[in-house]
């Protein structure tokens, strides 16, 4: 279900879609490159089932992103592992911005506290 109100986290995976690895691969590229700014967590913006993806959410609301696309990778496996490919990092969450892979939660948490996570936040994915 996609979202589009400002402080929605919107999500363009659908639950009952199971995508062989090369199409979750497809799926994975034009999320990150359509999008701003994109999480690939475990749960969702509003129920996080894991302290790292929970955290990443505050890291991304504390720098003013409202317009969020997440993906729970929880509800396919091919995207859970798709995504560890692309990326070649090992965990999730993972944080995308502009396309580009920034990081895990640790990785974001530390940008946080230099200021340099919020220096990358878009202006499209903050508040109006």
């Amino acid at each position: 279900m996609i979202h589009s109100e400002p402080d929605q986290p919107r999500s363009n995976h659908p639950k009952s879609t199971k995508r062989h690895h090369v199409e979750a691969k497809a799926f994975i590229e034009k999320t990150v490159t359509e999008n701003p700014v994109v999480l690939f967590m475990k749960g969702t913006a509003q129920f996080p089932q894991c302290g790292f993806s929970g955290r990443a959410v505050q890291l991304l609301k504390s720098c003013g992103v409202r317009n969020l696309v997440t993906v729970n990778v929880l509800e396919d496996d091919e995207v859970r592992q798709a995504i560890k490919d692309y990326s070649n990092w090992p965990t999730v969450p993972q944080l995308y911005i502009q396309g580009e892979f920034v990081g895990g939660s640790d990785s974001m948490y530390e940008m946080f506290e230099s200021g340099e996570l919020q220096k990358l936040v878009p202006a499209q994915a903050q508040a109006s």
